[in-house]
């Protein structure tokens, strides 16, 4: 361990408090993201949220990419893993509802996905382990390496279209379909105003509702092609 690491940190009044450590800093920089958005996550806030000088913060991560790929990787380890105690269909449907549920309380994490070239151990496990509960479900090779392409592709697609919808409750959802129905032209777009007055108009309408009905005809499909 760097000596630097051993060291507390400091604010800016010289006060003394508790020891930083990456653990922290990848909290303070996920609720940063959170709460505003990954475009104001600069090093200078973050120490800011820390009580620390920017600087402190590179003896804990190696730069900006490197803090990404953190938060990235801490995300990834709160997902449910698959249980080896459900047949594979049962634990990968799990595990898919519990990856929308992390994309969504972490809405900017569909946007960096793939940064870095060295994925941390909590995204290594997480793959690893639903490439394995595939393969113990008797799927092919190739077909596990289609399946996963599949599924994913649908969580993060469904994902990413969620966060750009503005439909995140009931309410607000009636709101927008209420506008959307006095300026759209029936005659002119005759299905999509009747999807939005029988349908989204309707009492207990989320789109989020709709992500598991999606889901499972992926897991169907995958589940006739390895029998």
């Amino acid at each position: 361990m760097k000596k630097s690491k051993l060291l507390r940190a400091t604010t800016r009044d010289g006060v003394t408090r508790s020891r930083l450590n990456r653990e922290k800093v990848l909290t303070a920089a996920i609720e940063l993201a959170d709460r505003d958005g990954l475009d104001s996550l600069t090093m200078r806030r973050l120490g800011e949220k820390l009580g620390v000088e920017a600087m402190s913060i590179y003896a804990h991560v190696a730069n900006k990419e490197d803090l990404l790929t953190g938060m990235i990787d801490a995300v990834f380890a709160d997902i449910e893993l698959p249980s080896l105690s459900d047949d594979w269909k049962t634990a990968i449907r799990k595990r898919s509802v519990s990856f929308r549920d992390a994309l969504s309380r972490h809405p900017w994490a569909t946007s960096v996905k793939d940064s870095g070239t060295a994925p941390g151990p909590g995204t290594l496990r997480h793959l690893d382990t639903a490439l394995g509960t595939l393969r113990n479900g008797g799927l092919s090779l190739a077909l596990t390496a289609h399946a996963i392409s599949a599924i994913d592709s649908y969580v993060y697609g469904f994902a990413m279209r969620e966060k750009s919808l503005p439909l995140k409750t009931e309410e607000e959802a009636a709101i927008v379909a209420q506008i959307l129905l006095t300026d759209l032209p029936a005659a002119e777009y005759p299905y999509l105003a009747e999807l939005t007055a029988n349908q989204v108009l309707q009492p207990g309408y989320r789109y989020a509702n709709d992500f598991e009905f999606g889901l499972d005809l992926v897991l169907d499909a995958i589940a006739r092609e390895r029998d």
